[in-house]
């Protein structure tokens, strides 16, 4: 077969390629859409799959069910996605642990290529707390009156390996030399309930979960671990503005398909993200407890996902973070 030959194949297999995937975005979605949250409900990422399930389907014109399937650090929802059918209807919300898993667990039972980003759908700005009776007035002060103490020993609640709170915990320490110890816990509510118990001395949580407990008098802001100042509380200071800018994650909350499926259906699915975090719901919904809605195109938010692979991935190294 001659060069001509083989390349007028070629041009014909990618035009029949472009054609099917355009047929398949045409024909989608003709039943319900499933969007897998691998968490227990209530937490960040719930919240934000559920308000925008409800403007995503309205924009597609499509029932969007939302299916809780907790475990292994959102492991187990993350494989039930990544083994599911590449044809556009079961959907990841996921988080920095899509990420970093990897990275963290030999015995991943998926491969990071076997999903693929589609839309940002906002992220949550963490807040480093600790108990009320603390007398420092943000993490500055706290790191201050630690060394000043001579202190041998601060507790930091996580929501088991991988999870926010711990790349937070591994930051702290990295960055202001505290004697951080990690301590687990199955969830991050449980992880801030310890701390309102002063079972630990601090943790870092999303805002949606820290702020009215916050401002309830249960907990003290230390600082918030995203560059830009809170919304609903400008008042706490960024990590940066108090000398750690390399302290810096937040519970970012994105969609992921299985890889595969095609470009033409998940662009579609992108650009109905991006239209239901405009709509005054979802907003109405976010903006109180100060989650940034995401406006990022397809392209844009794979790149944000790699780029936070190889950053983290720095922090995970650093801190010889392992599984639990």
């Amino acid at each position: 077969m001659n060069r001509k030959t083989l390349g007028v194949l070629a041009l014909s297999a990618m035009a029949s390629m472009s054609t099917s995937g355009a047929h398949a975005a045409d024909a989608w979605p003709s039943h319900p859409i499933t969007i897998v949250v691998p968490f227990a409900p209530g937490g960040a990422n719930d919240l934000v799959a559920r308000v925008f399930a409800k403007k995503i389907g309205e924009e597609l014109k499509a029932d969007v069910i939302v299916e809780n399937r907790p475990g292994a650090g959102a492991v187990v929802g993350s494989a039930h996605v990544a083994r599911s059918k590449p044809d556009g209807y079961t959907y990841l919300v996921a988080s920095n642990g899509t990420v970093t898993n990897s990275l963290i667990r030999s015995d991943q039972p998926y491969k990071d290529e076997e999903l693929t980003p589609v839309a940002m759908m906002g992220v949550a700005p963490s807040i480093i707390v600790t108990p009320p009776s603390n007398s420092a007035k943000d993490l500055k002060e706290f790191v201050e009156n630690a060394k000043k103490a001579g202190t041998t020993r601060i507790t930091f609640s996580t929501a088991g390996s991988g999870s926010t709170p711990d790349f937070v915990g591994a930051m702290v320490k990295q960055e202001t030399g505290l004697p951080i110890e990690k301590i687990p816990y199955k969830s991050g509510a449980e992880g801030v309930t310890a701390v309102i118990g002063a079972q630990t001395d601090m943790t870092s949580e999303a805002s949606i979960v820290t702020l009215p407990l916050i401002k309830a008098g249960k907990l003290k802001a230390l600082a918030t671990t995203w560059p830009e100042k809170l919304a609903a509380a400008p008042e706490i200071k960024t990590t940066a503005e108090l000398g750690y800018p390399n302290i810096r994650i937040g519970h970012w909350e994105g969609l992921y398909a299985r890889a595969g499926t095609p470009a033409a259906i998940l662009d579609k699915m992108n650009a109905a993200v991006r239209e239901a975090a405009k709509s005054k719901e979802v907003l109405d919904t976010l903006n109180p407890s100060s989650i940034m809605p995401g406006t990022q195109t397809r392209a844009e938010f794979i790149k944000f996902t790699q780029d936070e692979h190889v950053r983290l991935g720095k922090v995970v190294q650093q801190g010889h973070m392992q599984a639990d």
